[in-house]
């Protein structure tokens, strides 16, 4: 094993990823998911190894890995990653009923499940895969914001899919052939791992509905890409080191800021009020790494507290506990909210680099600069705060929810 390898696997996150071991040369022989990076890397530090395993790791240089929201969305791009590079030391999956695959049948209206069996139907097979529960489980995280058919024949009447939002229902004439097809070029396009280009031509479709002043259209452009983001998280982390370069120009950082740690405030009139703190590693969520703080000093409706309440929180127990601090602190709030989390910082002896980004223009306020930092909306530095910026709103508003059910139904 070289020099190095044992130490960059003690530091793996315990979250959901992918894992790709380079050669001397740089070049990837292998390339492996599992629901805790750390735990399945240590792995490679035991005794008893196969042969096969020790002669992967005789040729191990480097080690990188990329976060997933799930071992299921790992699944995928596990399968992305092994397509692209062919590396050596894995089994190359053959088309047959041993392994799982993605069909998409051809018909008017593609229907979309996973099979065993790859058939001269003039269907698209996508695959194979390791495992038919972790796709079955990526098919049905797609399916919330893509929904497809999935009935291997086309009924008469809507089924519960269409009532969940599941499916379109073409069987009742609910979506065009066009349409339909647009999902499917989608869903096709998430499977391959090139959610990326999707993400930006569906930008440029939400801003067109927006001018156009179709609201509801755009609404449901921007919940897909949110949703996007969270899918696609893993498949992010080469571009997502750019987004990483240019906020490090953009904020004028000493190093790049690999770990960044955002907070929000949610509250209504002042009632169940909390804060979120979410965690990300190379431009992805560590979820395991999220946490959730229910205000306990201020009363009434005051962000500006409630942001140094949870930003004292933290970081007074980051010190006491000797964890390591983050790169980069993002606020989600405007110059003032920037102003009371540093104040509380300087209290507690810290000097770490922090941020903040408005939210109606996204104007960016740093340390020293009077004036916000306004950038063009596809900044690859904004589209990573705002990555940021989205998922602490999203946790801070569902743990508010959950609180104020407990009030209302007492669980």
């Amino acid at each position: 094993m070289a020099v190095g390898i044992e130490e960059k696997i003690k530091q793996a996150p315990d979250t959901a990823g992918v894992y790709l071991m380079k050669d001397a040369a740089g070049k990837v022989i292998y390339v492996g998911k599992a629901n805790s990076l750390k735990k399945r890397l240590r792995s490679y530090m035991g005794r008893d190894l196969s042969s096969k395993t020790v002669a992967l790791m005789s040729h191990v240089a480097d080690i990188e890995f990329e976060l997933c929201p799930t071992e299921s969305l790992a699944l995928l791009r596990e399968a992305n990653l092994i397509n692209k590079f062919q590396p050596k030391y894995n089994i190359v999956l053959p088309d047959d009923r041993s392994f799982p695959m993605v069909k998409i049948t051809n018909e008017d209206f593609p229907a979309i499940f996973v099979t065993r069996k790859k058939e001269d139907d003039g269907a698209r097979y996508l695959g194979p895969y390791t495992s038919a529960n972790l796709l079955r489980e990526a098919l049905k995280i797609i399916r919330r914001s893509f929904p497809f058919r999935s009935c291997k024949k086309l009924p008469k009447k809507e089924c519960i899919y269409y009532r969940l939002n599941l499916s379109p229902a073409p069987c009742i004439g609910k979506i065009s052939k066009k349409a339909y097809a647009n999902i499917i070029d989608d869903i096709t396009l998430i499977l391959e791992g090139k959610a990326e280009s999707l993400i930006k031509r569906l930008s440029g479709q939400m801003q067109k509905k927006s001018r156009e002043l179709k609201y509801e259209e755009a609404a449901r452009l921007r919940d897909q890409i949110l949703a996007l983001n969270d899918i696609s998280a893993a498949q992010t982390n080469y571009s997502g080191h750019g987004e990483s370069e240019d906020l490090k120009k953009l904020l004028c950082l000493k190093h790049l800021p690999a770990r960044i740690e955002a907070f929000d405030i949610s509250n209504n009139q002042g009632k169940e009020a909390c804060g979120s703190m979410v965690s990300f590693y190379k431009g992805s969520a560590d979820k395991n790494n999220y946490r959730r703080f229910r205000i306990k000093t201020v009363k009434g409706i005051d962000d500006y507290k409630m942001i140094s309440e949870v930003v004292r929180r933290r970081y007074s127990r980051i010190i006491e506990e000797k964890l390591p601090l983050p790169d980069l602190i993002l606020i989600d709030g405007g110059k003032a909210h920037l102003s009371v989390a540093r104040k509380e910082l300087a209290a507690l002896g810290l000097s770490l680099p922090i941020a903040s980004i408005a939210k109606e223009r996204e104007n960016i306020y740093t340390n020293g600069r009077p004036a916000p930092i306004k950038l063009k909306s596809d900044t690859p530095a904004l589209n990573l705060i705002r990555r940021i910026r989205d998922e602490a709103h999203r946790f801070a508003v569902s743990y508010h929810h959950l609180l104020h059910r407990k009030k209302i139904i007492g669980r």
